[in-house]
This record gives structure tokens, sequence and C-alpha cells, in this order.
């Protein structure tokens, strides 16, 4: 017998997020960090390059290369997706611009299934309220739409979201997809066609994201919770068979695919028995997935019964923990540990959403003053900061700065200004609010995380924004480079560069790079590390002659070497 649910909820804590405070938030998250930026090294400016290399149509399609080199992620989508977005841009647009377009819809879209996600398993009869004896408890749709409020918020406030998901790499279009997976899995008992489309486009843009072991695993996983969790009558239980069928067919599908295109990869890199290895993966684990997986480990334990009490009978615990695992097996069985557990973010914020019902009042007013202290102490850092760039006061800030960035010239932007002294002022009332008013609200307690997160963001994609392109763009690094190079080399030889540096010298330097093994004739020489010429079998002076060295400002290890041919 199933024991009764935890969550005591009246109809007064249900009450509605302003729907247009919301989508503003979201905006405010969303497009910091898109725009006014150039690309980042290094998955980002990679990723760029096989992009643009597309759009000039000399590769296959199906065979992205970038100097004669395959991706590292044998994704496609990704690449399509920049590709056809340069081609389509108008000439205004510059193409690191245009490209990211697509990925700002990814980003839109990964929030929408969310939100919806959750939605739905908050739908479930088994995540319903308690009935009072005398009425007033929650209605099932407005309690749905209060946990996937909070499920949003939680799901913001992921301090390892804001990077990663403002790149344009294939760790994006996977999150996306396995979001939108996540929301087709939840919502299939109660809708057909829009839950139907979005598992077919979720589990195939998984398999064409790089991805398609993930795509593998969470579709025989969704076939496994629709199977396994019991059904009241016959025809409950047909249509539960149709939906696991119809899974399954898909994922199969999928590996179809995968195999046509030569998508699988022996990726598997088990963590050593290595204490500081071991130390960095549990690091990652509680800073990346943080404010939401103690209340993940919350909604576990106050959820335990219906978890425990009949086989996968909880599926509003079943299914979004089965999505954490899979994520979290990755995580621990690749070398991209961040990159796969981005992807468990979505269902781990829609299973912390479920403590928000059983949070007692000392909890979360631990979690507002924690969160508070955090992330006002952050901005201020921040603020500080940019205050001594820009007037010398305090000056130890600005001397690290220097330190750090060498030839850094900081400069005044008034709407860049405007827009972190505005986020700061709203983050101030939003804290007054929250100590003053709607106490009852159920999301109350992830405001302040998902307001913190946001305004740290914006407050970097605009205060400092300039000091971090500086020091994640490789732009330094070509322009001194450019300085030794004659205006229009005829071509360049390139020389164990990586795939980032080959993107780079292409997009900020216009220069036509040949690979050296091709045996290119080009009067000059890029080499990166100081022995790669002399061990591919080049010797310095016969022909070529050094003309400079460079390292990058912000990273004097990141060297590179500049040879010119001897004249004959």
């Amino acid at each position: 017998m199933n024991q009764p649910t935890p969550a005591i909820v009246a109809q007064d804590a249900v009450r509605r997020l302003p729907r247009l405070a919301l989508w503003l938030f979201c905006a405010a998250y969303v497009l910091p960090g898109f725009f006014g930026r150039g690309p980042w090294k290094h998955e980002d400016i990679t990723t760029f390059g096989y992009m643009v290399e597309l759009s000039r149509s000399p590769t296959d399609w199906w065979h992205p290369t970038l100097g004669g080199m395959e991706p590292n992620v044998d994704a496609l989508l990704p690449y399509w997706l920049g590709a056809w977005a340069i081609k389509l841009a108008p000439q205004w647009m510059t193409a690191d611009l245009a490209a990211r377009l697509p990925f700002v819809l990814l980003l839109i879209i990964t929030l929408i299934a969310t939100w919806y996600g959750t939605y739905y398993l908050a739908r479930s009869p088994l995540a319903q309220p308690v009935a009072f004896a005398f009425g007033g408890e929650a209605t099932p749709t407005d309690y749905a739409r209060a946990v996937a409020d909070g499920g949003l918020l939680a799901f913001i406030a992921c301090l390892g979201l804001a990077q990663l998901a403002h790149e344009t790499t294939p760790a994006l279009t996977q999150l996306c997809f396995t979001a939108l997976l996540f929301y087709a899995a939840a919502a299939l008992p109660y809708r057909a066609i829009a839950p139907g489309l979005a598992a077919a486009i979720g589990l195939v843009g998984l398999t064409l994201s790089g991805a398609p072991s993930m795509s593998l695993a969470l579709g025989a996983a969704c076939t496994a919770i629709y199977l396994l969790e019991p059904t009241r009558d016959g025809t409950e239980s047909r249509h539960q068979k149709l939906r696991a069928t119809g899974v399954l067919g898909l994922t199969l599908l999928c590996a179809v695919l995968s195999s046509s295109l030569n998508l699988w990869r022996w990726r598997i890199d088990l963590p050593q028995a290595d204490w500081h290895e071991w130390q960095s993966l549990g690091r990652l684990f509680l800073w990346f997935t943080w404010p939401t997986w103690p209340l993940a480990l919350w909604t576990l334990w106050r959820w335990r019964h219906q978890l425990l009490g009949q086989r996968f009978a909880g599926r509003h615990l079943w299914l979004p923990l089965c999505f954490v695992l899979v994520a979290s097996a990755a995580t621990l069985t690749t070398n991209a540990a961040d990159r796969s557990l981005l992807l468990a973010l979505p269902s781990l914020a829609a299973l912390a959403a479920f403590a928000l019902p059983t949070l007692e009042r000392s909890v979360g007013a631990l979690i507002d003053w924690f969160t508070l202290i955090f992330f006002s102490g952050c901005a201020l850092v921040i603020w500080v900061v940019w205050i001594s760039m820009q007037t010398g006061i305090p000056a130890q800030p600005a001397m690290n700065v220097a330190r750090l960035a060498p030839g850094f010239v900081h400069s005044f932007a008034f709407i860049p200004f405007f827009i972190a002294l505005s986020a700061s002022g709203i983050w101030a009332w939003l804290v007054f609010w929250r100590v003053g008013r709607t106490r009852t609200a159920l999301w109350k307690s992830v405001v302040l995380p998902a307001g913190g997160a946001a305004l740290c963001w914006l407050l970097l994609m605009t205060l400092w924004l300039p000091l971090l392109d500086f020091a994640r763009s490789y732009a330094p690094m070509v322009q001194q480079a450019s300085n030794l190079l004659p205006e229009s080399p005829r071509c360049v030889s390139t020389l164990g560069l990586r795939r980032s540096q080959i993107a780079a010298f292409e997009f900020y330097g216009k220069l036509n790079l040949k690979p050296a093994r091709t045996g290119a004739n080009c009067p000059w020489l890029i080499a990166d590390g100081e022995n790669t010429i002399t061990t591919a079998g080049f010797v310095p002076g016969k022909p070529w002659m050094l003309r400079g060295t460079i390292s990058h400002p912000a990273d004097p290890e990141e060297k590179i070497y500049i040879y010119q041919r001897k004249a004959h």
C-alpha cells in the first residue's frame, strides 16, 4: 500500500509566479554571454572553426574537417546549425554572431522543455499534495505550475550551467535534446503528438550531436520505466506498452543511424585509483550542480515511501532519477566530465523541485541566508574589481588584473554599466521582496539562488566582458603574430597547432593555412611548441629562420613560433 504523500500544500501556496517577470528573468539569463564577445578558447572557437569551414562548402558535410583534422566530438548537427546560420546571415552580421543565433534558440528550448517536463511530472497522481479534510488543498494544475516554476528557477540557479550553456559547442545541443527527451518522457502519458515529436527530435538530436550512447541509454531507461510502472486497468496498460514500444523503436532507429554514419566511438575513460582524481570529481559534483543536489537529496529522503513503496510507481521520482544516474555514469566514465554532467541538470532541477513542498521554514531560511551572503559577496567582488580598473581605487585589484592580463586596456562603456547597475538594483529589490512578502509561495526558496546566479552571470557579461574577452580570446595572440607576418601572405604552413589555434588564425588573421605535412611550399610557418618543428623533421635555419616567439597574454605557457623560409 502506498504511503501518503509528504507534500502538504494549501491553495494559497501555489500562487502563480508572474509570467512577464519569469520571461524577463529568463531573457536576462539567456542573452548575456551570446552577444558582444568573440569566440573563446578552446571548444567555443574550435566548433566555430568547423562551422566556418562547412559554410564555405569545400568539405564534406558528413565529415567536417578543420586544417585537415576531424572534430574531437563526432557530432554533425551543431556544425550544421552554425554553418547554415552563417550562410543565411545578412552581410552586416559577423560570422561568429550568426553562428550563435541557433544556440540562443537551443537554450530557450531547454528552459521551456525543463519547465514542461517538471510540470507533467507534478501532474502525476502520486506527486499530488495531501487532500485536506475540509478542502483548501492546492488544485493539481496550480500545484504542477508552481512546482514547474520552482524547477525552472532551480535549473537556472545551477552554477555549472552558465558558461557551457552560452558556448556554441555540441554540449549545448546535447543539453537541449536531453531536455526535450525528458519533457517527452514526462508528458507522453498526457499528450501524444507534441511529446512524440519531442522524443523523436531528442533522440535523433542526441545521436547527431555526438552522444549516441546517451541516446541509447536514455531511450532504454524511458522504455524500462514505462514497462515497469504499475497500471490500474487494461486500457492504461495497453497505452503504456504502446508508449514503451514507440520509444524503444525510436531508440533502435537512432542506433541504426549511428552505425550507418559511423558515430560510435569508444570514449570510456574510467577514473584511476588516484585520490586526487576522485577529489576533483567530487568537487565537480558539488559545485557544478549546486544548489540542486542538496534539494534533490532532500526529495529522495522525504519521498522515499513513494520511491520504494511500490515498484516504479513514483514516476515523478524515478524518471528524473534515471536521467541523473545515466548522466552521472557518463561523467565518471568519460574525459569530458563537466559536459557530461551538464546533461543531468534539467532532470536534477525537476527532482529538486519536489523538495519545495516539503521544506521546513528553518531549511528555507538557511537557503535564503546562504544565498544572500554568497551571491551578494560575489557581486560585490565583481563591482570592486571593475571600480578598481576604472579609478585605480582600491589599487590592488587593478594591479592583479595588470599582472594576469598584461596589455589589457580598460575603458568605460555606459550601456553595460547601466545594465549592471539596474540588475544590482533589481537584486536588492528581490531580497527586500523575498523577506517581506509571499512567504507562502511554493517556489520562494529558489528565487534568491536563481536571481543570484543570473545577477553574477549578467555582471560578468557586462562589467567584466572586455577583460574576459581579452583573456579567453585568441585575438591578442593573433594580432601579435600578424605584426610579424606580411600584410597578405600567399599561404602559411602550420605545424602542431591545435584545432582552436587554427580556427583563430583563420578567423582573426584571415590567413590561408596549409598543414605542413601536406608538403605545402609556403614562405611562412607557424609552429606550436618549442620542440615541435625539430621533432617533425624540420631543422630551424635549414631552411627556416625563427622570426618571433609569441605567447598568449593571459597564458604565458601557450606559445607559438613563427618561422620564415630562407630564400635560395
